[in-house]
């Protein structure tokens, strides 16, 4: 028996579209990285990066349950001394969606190379209008 090993040259990519309004924030973050990585098809390697492009539309219907508006933070930091910024998702969520839906799948895909390469396929809209019908994307049902 022998084992196929895939090129990235021979995987083709698809790109398909995810509508955030009205479901959980991390569980449409969560099937991106599934989709960002390749994870869904029969021929995935952890070492090659096979994974297609996503679109997510409507980030700014998309919900936190809980406490989360009030009590998560994004939190970044400039190396000074008292040089934290933290704002919090509720507000994040107001100002920028699309970076708190960016934030959830880079949270979610690894910290390496074939990860960073995996996000530059990810594309987010605060609306239901985007600029890639071009491509053909297919409807993905969570």
């Amino acid at each position: 028996m022998s084992t196929t090993m895939p090129k990235a040259a021979e995987l083709g990519r698809k790109w398909y579209v995810i509508d955030a309004a009205g479901k959980p924030l991390g569980r449409v973050a969560a099937k991106a990285a599934v989709l960002l990585r390749g994870k869904h098809k029969t021929t995935f390697t952890p070492n090659v990066d096979c994974g297609d492009h996503v679109v997510i539309v409507n980030c700014d219907k998309a919900v936190l349950t809980g406490k989360k508006l009030d009590q998560k933070f994004y939190r970044r930091h400039s190396g000074w001394v008292g040089g934290l910024k933290e704002m919090s998702y509720g507000h994040l969520m107001e100002e920028n969606p699309e970076k708190a839906m960016t934030l959830a799948v880079k949270g979610m895909i690894p910290d390496n190379v074939i990860g960073r390469h995996a996000l530059t396929r990810l594309r987010t809209y605060r609306g239901a209008q985007h600029r890639h019908e071009a491509q053909n994307p297919q409807e993905y049902t969570l």
